[in-house]
């Protein structure tokens, strides 16, 4: 009977061992060529090779930093003419891939108000000049492409986080009396009380509007790029008059229309002025409920973080590139995610998600996206950057919160209310190389593929997944 009980020990001594080393799993992307599925499961292979310096990963689960609101990019209205050059077949596996949860699964992302710099051409919901009621508001221009990405979308995720940003006030509320900029007369907005109050009811009529079509815009950011004065759609807006149209007109009108709508500064970058810092030293800075940033450095970040730790602040534009959809490209796009992350911020958000055959903007030049669609050969091209962009929003989610971690490549980590930590990491290297990982008292080598990115997906319970 003793060697039974022997015997009954150890078989489940080797079984708990065997569990225990069944507590990772790897999954992979190359960054070489775009593809529509490119996650890829791959072994987790120990290793007793030694470990160089910059292979390690320390990973501390217990501390907690800021929750993940999500992954995304933006929806834009030279995209949405592309995606609706499909049929409809086409057109639902593309969605899918970028927005279903088994997939790519985008949670957080953008469009205009109004027309961007990826809109086909420049226009606003208001075109008839001092409408100060909006008695000729209208979307109607939306209802041809971007309402139907949208909604598209949404029928695929219709927890989709989405938010909102003009370009450009309607002409007519600007002393250059144009959506554009560069002209002769100040790319400015009129300060005039009669005009806070019409663009703040804009606002407030945008999003009716597109709540009665089935979407709900989340937030909103009051001015996108506010130094910006350029040939596209722009506006130069100090920061003092920003805080002065949101926390004066736009936060008491969607009080009294109650709308839910969230009102965020922003969204500001750091190529000309820090508009941000100075924002923040403002006094009824932190009546606005947050601020969206691109383009900005790790240091001043952290700077506006200091100044104001209770203001959440979320990432509203990745890095747009030249159109050139190169692998270079997105070898560096989870290091752009990872500074913005690991910094404080709620989001990671690329910019256009889908454009035409051309990469070319409304204003003649080129940047990149996830997917291009040749509207007359009715083809669809994944680039790189979607390779990059598909394992960071199939990983990270609504409601993880990132945790403490360190390594000396590009790296985020975050853990997801049920347990499992997600590390997503880029082994630099041009050869496959052994790491080290440290997390909840275990010392795990093994080894990661080349130039890619891996996710590490670590089980606290030791549950296989």
């Amino acid at each position: 009977m003793k060697k039974l009980f022997y015997f009954l020990g150890l078989i489940l001594s080797i079984q708990t061992f065997a569990q225990d080393k069944q507590n990772i799993d790897l999954f992979y992307v190359s960054l070489e060529k775009g593809q529509a599925q490119p996650l890829k499961q791959i072994p987790f292979t120990e290793t007793s090779e030694k470990i160089r310096w910059g292979h390690e990963i320390k990973v501390y689960p217990n501390i907690e930093h800021q929750t993940i609101e999500g992954i995304g990019g933006a929806f834009n209205e030279i995209g949405g003419e592309a995606l609706l050059s499909l049929d409809h077949k086409l057109q639902r596996e593309v969605l899918q891939n970028l927005f279903d949860k088994d997939k790519a699964g985008f949670t957080f992302c953008r469009t205009a108000i109004g027309a961007s710099d990826f809109g086909i051409d420049a226009y606003s919901y208001s075109e008839t000049p001092e409408d100060y009621n909006m008695d000729y508001f209208s979307i109607e221009r939306d209802q041809k492409f971007v309402l139907p990405y949208l909604k598209a979308a949404l029928a695929i995720n219709p927890d989709l986080l989405i938010f909102g940003s003009p370009w450009s006030p309607p002409a007519w509320m600007k002393n250059n009396n144009s959506m554009t900029g560069l002209t002769e007369k100040p790319n400015t907005f009129r300060d005039e009380n009669k005009v806070y109050k019409a663009y703040a009811k804009y606002f407030a009529e945008y999003v009716k509007a597109y709540e009665s079509e089935g979407v709900k815009i989340n937030r909103i950011c009051v001015q996108n790029e506010n130094d910006a004065n350029t040939k596209y759609p722009s506006c130069t807006m100090p920061p003092a008059q920003m805080l002065k149209l949101a926390h004066q007109y736009i936060i008491p009108t969607f009080k009294k229309e109650k709308l839910n709508t969230k009102v965020f500064a922003g969204t500001f970058r750091t190529a000309l002025n820090l508009d941000m810092i100075e924002f923040l030293g403002m006094e009824n800075a932190d009546k606005i409920d947050g601020i969206g940033l691109q383009y900005t450095s790790k240091s001043i970040i952290t700077d506006a973080v200091r100044m104001q730790a209770n203001i959440k602040m979320f990432h509203t534009e990745g890095h747009c590139y030249n159109g050139k959809n190169s692998v270079e490209q997105a070898e560096h796009r989870l290091e752009e995610a990872a500074d913005y992350i690991n910094s404080g911020l709620t989001n990671y958000c690329y910019w256009n998600m889908i454009l035409n055959e051309t990469t070319k903007s409304g204003w003649d030049w080129k940047q990149n996206s996830l997917i291009n669609i040749d509207r007359e050969k009715k083809t669809i091209q994944y680039n790189p950057d979607y390779n990059a962009m598909y394992i960071l929003g199939h990983f990270i989610k609504p409601n993880d919160i990132r945790v403490a971690s360190t390594s000396h490549r590009p790296m985020i980590t975050v853990k997801s209310p049920d347990g499992k930590v997600k590390i997503l990491i880029q082994n630099t290297d041009e050869k496959e190389a052994p790491y080290r990982l440290k997390i909840n008292g275990e010392i795990r080598d093994f080894k990661i593929p080349a130039k890619g990115i891996t996710a590490i997906v670590y089980n606290l319970d030791n549950k296989k997944l």
